[in-house]
């Protein structure tokens, strides 16, 4: 995790470099922190990931409600979620990854979003993270 912090964390602290933002995260399909912006303890860091991964998950199943007759496919974007004194944005950083930004009420929200996105583009495949594998490949009973 430190090792990839300090090759990612730089470019999360590039998506905060804007008024009213706070922190952001890189983490996994699966909960777990990939990279964090400064200004944020590992450990909340941590705490984040895996509730935001829930967020994710709750916020594509529920595509369903969205889907139009014609368009039977409606993947998952973006879920926003609006506090009293702020806002989360989460958005899909590639196959198994997401990125979270957190932000203060008074924050340019399309900014926010065009960065997000301009951050996942430039990085590109280094964002993406596969499924965890457990270490056990074996076919049957051990």
């Amino acid at each position: 995790m430190d090792h990839m912090n300090k090759e990612l964390g730089w470019m999360l602290d590039e998506v905060v470099k804007m008024p009213e933002a706070r922190h952001a995260i890189l983490l996994s399909a699966d909960g777990m922190l990939r990279a964090h912006s400064q200004g944020i303890h590992r450990d909340e860091a941590e705490r984040q990931a895996a509730a935001l991964s829930g967020l994710q998950s709750i916020s594509r199943s529920t595509s369903d409600f969205c889907t139009h007759p014609q368009h039977q496919d409606t993947p998952w974007r973006q879920t926003l979620v609006e506090f009293a004194h702020g806002y989360v944005f989460l958005i899909a950083a590639g196959p198994g990854a997401y990125l979270a930004v957190s932000a203060g009420e008074n924050v340019d929200m399309e900014a926010v979003t065009y960065r997000m996105q301009k951050t996942v583009d430039r990085l590109g495949k280094e964002l993406t993270s596969p499924p965890r594998q457990d270490g056990w490949q074996g076919t049957g009973p051990a």
